[in-house]
């Protein structure tokens, strides 16, 4: 009796782990690096992760110091994380919201990546942003934000190297909704309350998309996800 309740449990832990094994698995899709934005998380990503995974990508959702290193030193550390994880056997595609959009052109400039597919931008301050010019010099926002933020103003003569040419294939998605009005009076134009629609625009990108969604919101925001999709299929949006 003892021995066949041993060979139940035993059987038991068996299944128990293969479940687990198997929940860990990635897809076998192509593969979509994730950058979040500044101060922020990859746990503000994860929706969007989700549904690229469940639409077959092999995703990898990545966090960064955002706030601690400068936007070329931090690229650094990204491309580490990227080159553990990543093999050349099938195409990367790159997905950056916010800064995170900024980081993905210092690395395709910085790196050789030689299965570059393609990217996404979503609400990316290209041309910097007029509130980060109004706050870079409030200690509040230096001491969130650190030395990063103080990179995300519309003069960029001293980051502008770090980026490169596209000559890739780009795809830029814009927000003309706002949850904050404060912002919005200090930006020019349609904006997303952080950055304006202008901003995200940039020479060389094959498409560009204006959605109904707020910067904070903007990776959970279903027609961001649904657009992104797109271009990562198609090479374009779904206008």
């Amino acid at each position: 009796m003892i021995r066949k309740f041993i060979s139940i449990l035993a059987c038991n832990l068996l299944l128990a782990s293969g479940s687990s094994q198997a929940s860990e698995l990635q897809n076998d899709g192509e593969y979509v690096v994730i950058l979040h934005g500044i101060a922020r998380s990859e746990k503000h990503m994860r929706k969007l992760a989700t549904y690229l995974e469940r639409n077959g990508f092999d995703v990898i959702n990545l966090n960064y110091p955002s706030t601690s290193y400068k936007i070329d030193e931090l690229t650094d550390i990204i491309n580490k994380e990227i080159s553990i994880r990543v093999t050349e056997d099938k195409p990367l595609h790159f997905i950056g919201y916010s800064m995170g959009g900024l980081m993905v052109r210092t690395l395709i400039n910085k790196y050789t990546y030689k299965n570059l597919g393609r990217v996404v931008q979503l609400a990316p301050p290209n041309q910097g942003s007029e509130v980060a010019d109004f706050v870079q010099n409030f200690w509040p926002y230096q001491r969130i934000f650190g030395p990063a933020g103080q990179q995300l103003i519309t003069d960029q003569t001293e980051i502008k190297h770090l980026f490169g040419d596209v000559n890739f294939e780009l795809g830029i998605i814009a927000g003309n909704s706002t949850i904050d009005p404060i912002s919005s009076l200090i930006l020019p134009g349609e904006n997303d309350g952080k950055v304006s629609v202008e901003s995200t625009k940039l020479k060389g990108m094959k498409d560009h998309i204006v959605v109904g969604a707020s910067h904070t919101f903007f990776p959970s925001n279903k027609d961001v996800q649904k657009q992104t999709l797109h271009f990562l299929k198609h090479g374009n949006f779904n206008h």
